[in-house]
């Protein structure tokens, strides 16, 4: 009779202790125990990840002063800070050999080659949940095929646009009754000028067309109260078209919900031998 062999226990650090990072780090405690163990938390406000730390385990033995400590510690390290910083820390741990989850993805935009040459160099994987929208499987599949229009819509409620400074810049959004069409563009420009609101925008960049090619309309809708994403793919094997209707992140209002959900679907992708879906 064959031995089954127990599974290693995947090491997983967390960069960031906000909204996303807290609620990914409590499913892993909570939920993932059994084939992963979180063994790091960091913060660069520190204050953030030795609370988290003592909310999870009573004490600091999660917290760590530094993001090369954390990865030091990790098998996967799972960023949830921000697009100005998920690139470096992106690029130090595949350079420490250790896998990596992106969550601001708009922060890879004009890094991919290296990240292709860093993840080949040091044998470490890359991984962009899909996050708030739906589509993103059929998309990759499409564009096999070859597609020839990629269009995001996206709605929000004016208040998720407060802090962005572009929008406080060019528009006041203040008492709006009406729908107001903030940004029409590239992907590439929308992750520039909201950094913090359209992810997604850079996931369907790097999954179809391409961050120059791929059209991305931002509106503030007073009459919303989710974040709204309608997808619009035409190619040559279908036309494809999502709405995902997100409910808010409780604790963060810029973030839906299911981004969070997407990044532990991802989590189970990697923990599990079997894949489902493109």
């Amino acid at each position: 009779m064959h031995k089954i062999k127990r599974q290693t226990q995947l090491k997983i650090g967390i960069v960031g202790c906000g909204a996303i990072g807290s609620s990914l780090a409590k499913e892993i405690v909570a939920g993932l125990r059994k084939d992963a163990c979180l063994v790091a938390l960091y913060d660069i406000k520190m204050e953030k990840s030795q609370a988290l730390s003592r909310k999870l385990t009573r004490d600091l033995s999660l917290y760590v002063g530094s993001l090369k400590a954390l990865i030091k510690r990790s098998d996967l390290v799972i960023e949830a800070s921000s697009a100005k910083a998920s690139w470096e820390i992106a690029s130090q741990s595949l350079s420490g050999g250790c896998k990596i989850m992106v969550m601001s993805v708009g922060g890879m935009v004009g890094h991919l080659d290296d990240l292709y040459v860093l993840s080949r160099k040091n044998n470490a994987m890359v991984y962009f949940p899909s996050g708030a929208i739906s589509g993103v499987d059929a998309l990759k599949a499409a564009n096999i095929a070859g597609v020839r229009k990629v269009t995001l819509t996206t709605r929000k409620n004016p208040k998720a646009f407060s802090g962005v400074e572009y929008v406080a810049k060019h528009f006041k959004l203040e008492g709006l009754k009406h729908d107001k069409v903030l940004f029409n563009g590239s992907a590439a420009q929308a992750v520039k000028y909201f950094p913090q609101n359209i992810n997604v925008a850079a996931v369907l960049g790097l999954a179809g067309m391409g961050m120059h090619k791929t059209r991305v309309r931002i509106i503030a809708s007073p009459k919303v109260d989710k974040n709204i994403h309608e997808i619009e793919i035409e190619s040559r094997a279908a036309k494809i078209f999502t709405r995902t209707e997100n409910i808010l992140h409780p604790q963060n209002p810029k973030t839906s919900f299911l981004a969070v959900l997407s990044a532990i679907a991802t989590l189970k992708q990697i923990l599990q031998p079997v894949k489902i879906g493109t």
